[in-house]
């Protein structure tokens, strides 16, 4: 019996629009059990055909996925996390824990470390990977402390001179009354505009969603970045269509106007280049997309450090001219 690949396919959590290739892929798991229980039908011939289908099927689904599309991928629960980005590319990471004013807040992850052997700060959005971690770190919506924290590991990355690189994965600021009554607006604003003030080069890599002032407040940098199937917006897709038609269930039409995807942001200068995904989305290849990522955080560093700019005043300008080139 011939069998292409005795390693059992994965099964991953498939979105609605992936259903022909989930229904291929499971077709391909249950030929491959019954190749490894030594079934005498030979099923070799069968796995590739299916195989190839479902490759052309998927690369055919990701060839035109919509705005609301990407939207999905760039929320799938499966795609690797700022955690994960930490543990691949980071070494002798030291995490530094709340703001000195209020507590803890798990949502927002920073401290120091070495990237390829250079100190740097780095400040992430942790959404959690199941019930446990998601609760722990609030699906990754920051409370004030949240930002003050971030504020106060940019303070330190100022004076000792070291760059600060941010991975967002947020669908936006914890909107609970307790974050408001602790400051939510202040904090945010404030951590934005010490981004701004930074002496020392910054980058953020948008790695999933980039959700609003939640996103904004620590990725307001000299490069920004995001992976193919990200998505930043000044909103949700369904909070802005329950704000324009006072109904969620037009977040399809919102995604498609607000121009939240990565090839919409960069044509509109808003973003400085795109990180590719494997076909499928990060998370069929985690491990591809992360260095992909790193080898990308890296080039924009050489760059940052090879200029003679002014970091603040080069900040500055790129934000102004946001305004001006809508």
């Amino acid at each position: 019996m011939r069998i292409p690949r005795l390693v059992r396919s994965k099964m991953y959590n498939y979105l609605d629009f992936e259903k022909p290739v989930a229904d291929l892929e499971g077709k391909i798991i249950e030929l491959k059990k019954l190749a490894e229980n030594g079934e005498s039908v030979d099923v070799g011939d069968e796995i590739v055909r299916l195989e190839k289908r479902s490759k052309e099927a998927l690369r055919d689904v990701y060839r035109a996925l919509t705005p609301w599309q990407k939207a999905q991928v760039a929320r799938h629960p499966d795609r690797p996390h700022c955690v994960d980005y930490l543990r691949s590319l980071f070494t002798d990471f030291t995490p530094l824990a709340g703001d000195r004013a209020f507590g803890e807040d798990h949502a927002i992850v920073g401290g120091f470390a070495r990237f390829r052997g250079e100190p740097v700060a780095v400040i992430g959005q942790e959404k959690g990977s199941d019930t446990k971690t998601r609760l722990k770190h609030n699906f990754g919506m920051a409370k004030p402390e949240g930002y003050r924290k971030a504020v106060r590991i940019m303070e330190l990355a100022d004076r000792f001179g070291v760059p600060v690189i941010s991975l967002v994965d947020t669908a936006g600021a914890y909107p609970g009354i307790g974050a408001e009554e602790r400051g939510q607006a202040e904090a945010i604003a404030r951590s934005t505009s010490c981004c701004l003030a930074l002496k020392v080069p910054s980058l953020s890599m948008i790695i999933g969603e980039g959700g609003s002032g939640g996103a904004i407040a620590i990725a307001t940098a000299n490069r920004v970045y995001m992976l193919e199937h990200a998505i930043y917006s000044v909103i949700s897709p369904e909070g802005a269509a329950s704000i324009l038609w006072h109904d969620s269930t037009r977040a399809k039409d919102a995604a498609t106007s607000m121009k939240i995807t990565a090839q919409d942001l960069l044509d509109l200068k808003i973003i400085d280049g795109i990180v590719s995904e494997p076909l499928g989305g990060a998370h069929r290849a985690p491990d591809t997309v992360i260095a992909a990522a790193g080898d990308q955080i890296a080039a924009g560093l050489r760059e940052l450090a090879a200029s003679n700019m002014d970091f603040r005043e080069q900040r500055r300008e790129k934000f102004l001219a946001i305004g001006r080139n809508l």
